[in-house]
């Protein structure tokens, strides 16, 4: 008995060492969920993401990218961070307004001016702001701001738009948040909340008029090709931040934390530099597929839209001096 006792221990540890290497190994499930289609450099910027950690921390991530609403639908994803059934997210700042109200100024039409003053806001001290915030309040960790693009107005139908007035009765798409649809309001047309995989079909049939998305994303979800006119307003330079649960992120060692916000910094790079310069490239190809091109009165826009935020209570809720201070970035 004493023998059987003795051999019976020793396979079990025997069992425990040749199990170890494999339990010392396992990878740290990294689920980013996005309504972004393949084509677009969001999605192509995950990737980016998930091979850099490949590289630079071999072994101990499995990066996982569902894009085109697949695993969550767009909006959902925070509460899923939350709750613990999703790792990671493309988060809008509208995502964050929900839970953090006086963070809607980061979703105000003509706020930022371009690329490179969104980028400074987000990297300096005001970005650090909303990071800890966002943590503190949302538990949700926020890796990296990236550049969405700087949304224009695509319709279905060409019409003469000069002035937000010029938009009354538009049906314009919005995501089905009371942020987003604001802004819609704010620029004059009739904001209708719908998911961004039903935009497409929605222009097709004339559920709606019109949506608002940067041009990569108009010919990323081929949404050209149901767009008659675009209509180049430029009312948000748009930012989505890269963001984590903060579950996942505690759990994570210094080392591979530290792997993944330089995994983070080189997708967005790569993402920023070609949105914009395919931003730049593309009212040509537009043209090329039949689409008319304006550009309304800016200026009327600009002072329009700032104005409808300035009287709303959104407004009421922003940090004293955070206006100026996000103005004050050069």
């Amino acid at each position: 008995m004493r023998a059987l006792a003795r051999a019976l221990a020793a396979s079990i540890f025997c069992a425990v060492l040749s199990a170890a290497p494999a339990l010392a190994q396992q990878k740290t499930l990294l689920r980013i969920s996005t309504p972004a289609v393949p084509d677009d450099w969001h999605v192509k910027m995950l990737y980016v993401f998930g091979d850099e950690l490949a590289r630079t921390a071999p072994g101990r991530f499995d990066v996982q990218v569902h894009h085109s609403g697949t695993l969550f639908r767009q909006g959902a994803e925070v509460v899923a961070m939350q709750r613990g059934n999703l790792e990671m997210a493309l988060l809008s700042m509208q995502d964050i307004a929900r839970q953090i109200p006086e963070y809607s100024i980061f979703t105000a039409g003509y706020l930022i001016r371009d690329r490179q003053h969104l980028a400074k806001v987000y990297a300096g001290p005001i970005g650090g702001e909303v990071r800890r915030r966002t943590e503190q309040v949302m538990g949700i960790e926020l890796l990296q701001a990236v550049y969405l693009g700087t949304r224009q107005l695509a319709l279905r139908e060409p019409r003469r738009v000069r002035v937000p007035a010029d938009l009354a009765g538009v049906k314009l798409r919005m995501p089905a948040s009371k942020e987003w649809l604001f802004l819609g309001n704010a620029l004059g047309a009739s904001a209708t909340p719908l998911a961004f995989t039903e935009v497409y079909l929605g222009l097709k049939t004339g559920t709606i008029d019109a949506q608002d998305n940067p041009l990569p994303t108009l010919k990323s979800a081929k949404l050209y090709e149901v767009t008659r006119q675009i209509v180049l307003t430029g009312h948000l330079v748009d930012v989505l931040q890269l963001a984590m649960a903060g579950k996942t992120w505690r759990a994570l060692s210094p080392a591979d934390q530290a792997a993944v916000k330089a995994a983070a910094a080189k997708a967005a790079k790569f993402n920023d530099e070609n949105r914009e310069r395919e931003e730049k490239e593309l009212l040509e190809f537009f043209r090329s597929q039949g689409i008319e091109i304006t550009t309304p009165d800016l200026d009327v826009f600009r002072k329009t839209v700032q104005a409808a935020y300035l009287k709303s209570e959104y407004a009421q809720t922003w940090p004293r001096g955070l206006l100026e201070r996000i103005n004050a970035v050069k």
